[in-house]
């Protein structure tokens, strides 16, 4: 069986084509600047050469088409017809609280997705462009829907609501959500495999550390509370968006920098972050470049990012009544032993230590708990594109 995962941006669609008897990827690739100048395909198939191809892509659609002519492609292609692919699987951002789990995608779930554009403006609709071009072209192939709020859905109340009136929630759907949920599933699912215990026994911290990053508590296998909240912006600083702030800090800049009330959400999401405090860059291997250069302001951005992270593994810690274990995933999680190490020191209050020797590794599994750690310590390279597949295996 074979099965297709898409990830569609507003000006690019991720693939990756499995194999789902040994969970093997047969190709992956990227279309990127659909509907802009310079149209590119990065093809990229199993123990074959990288194939880029510089296209018009107008729309999703034709995207869509290109990247099925690459996999079909005679030269670096891996299958022979589109018959061959069971099955596709969509990352879809938002899911709101209709979706406690994964989906077969059907009308009435396309219609849901769009009912939730008011909440996810800038992630659903190229969700949903993606989902629509893949029926269009593939009309006989099934669709499943992965949510990253889906995960999220087993937080308590008094865990997402928020302190505004309750009519609001009610009537406009404001709480807090989270995000990046299928990769904390993912590698939540993987340290208990890792650790040999059941994942109903454990409490684990999952950080999910990239220019994007979001925290979450999981207890006994399910998500309890995440850092990101009613948008993606909420939680500890990130590439370029403020994380957690003040509210009343938005009417002060609309006042004083004349920002627009249009553009502050996209000033808070783009303009912010590491690379306002450093203003170097929101790449964190940059950063500790420059830190490492004496750079105050880039050492000054990696402190920040540090020290919200331990706030929050505290907080859940508390919030679970004990910690079994944390785990490093995500770009910067996965790569970076200086930021590891940075957010795990003076942790010993909470039983955690770190091996210096055994943190010294960059995008594998590995436990690097000292021996004397309380808490194991893990990094787990996360794959949200494999627990897609998994979902829509399942599903159909």
């Amino acid at each position: 069986m074979k099965v297709l995962v898409i990830n569609c941006g507003s000006s690019s669609l991720k693939y990756q084509l499995f194999n789902m008897e040994n969970q093997s990827v047969l190709a992956k690739g990227i279309v990127e600047r659909i509907g802009l100048e310079g149209g590119m395909l990065r093809h990229q198939p199993a123990d074959k050469d990288k194939v880029e191809i510089s296209e018009n892509i107008p729309n999703h659609k034709v995207a869509v088409k290109i990247m099925l002519d690459a996999l079909l492609d005679s030269n670096h292609g891996v299958i022979n017809t589109v018959s061959e692919i069971s099955a596709v699987g969509h990352r879809v951002v938002h899911g709101a609280e209709r979706f406690s789990g994964s989906v077969r995608i059907n009308d009435e779930v396309i219609n849901v997705l769009k009912e939730c554009i008011s909440i996810a403006p800038l992630h659903n609709p190229p969700n949903i462009i993606g989902i629509e071009a893949v029926k269009e072209l593939l009309p006989d192939v099934p669709m499943v829907g992965v949510f990253d709020t889906a995960f999220h859905q087993t937080m308590p109340e008094f865990a997402y609501i928020y302190g505004v009136p309750y009519d609001l929630y009610k009537k406009h759907s404001i709480r807090r959500y989270g995000f990046h949920g299928t990769s904390h599933r993912y590698v939540s699912m993987r340290a208990a495999k890792f650790l040999n215990k059941p994942i109903e026994d454990l409490k684990i911290v999952t950080l999910h550390l990239g220019n994007g990053s979001s925290i979450t508590a999981v207890k006994n296998g399910k998500s309890v509370d995440n850092s990101m909240g009613f948008t993606p912006l909420e939680g500890i600083v990130m590439g370029t968006r403020c994380g957690s702030i003040d509210p009343a800090i938005v009417p002060f800049l609309i006042e004083k920098e004349g920002i627009s009330p249009e553009k502050i959400n996209d000033y808070l999401n783009k303009k912010c972050g590491v690379l306002g405090i450093s203003g170097i860059s929101s790449d964190f291997r940059d950063i500790e470049e420059a830190a490492a250069s004496g750079n105050k302001r880039a050492k000054l951005a990696l402190d920040v990012f540090a020290y919200q992270a331990k706030k929050y593994i505290g907080s859940y810690a508390a919030a679970m009544n004990g910690l079994d274990a944390i785990v490093f995933t995500g770009g910067i999680g996965e790569n970076s032993s200086n930021m590891r190490k940075m957010i795990c020191e003076n942790m010993e209050y909470f039983g955690i230590r770190i091996d210096d020797a055994r943190n010294n590794i960059r995008g594998k599994e590995a436990d690097i708990s000292a021996e004397d750690s309380k808490t194991r310590v893990l990094v787990i390279p996360t794959n949200e594109e494999l627990m897609i597949a998994l979902d829509t295996v399942a599903l159909i």
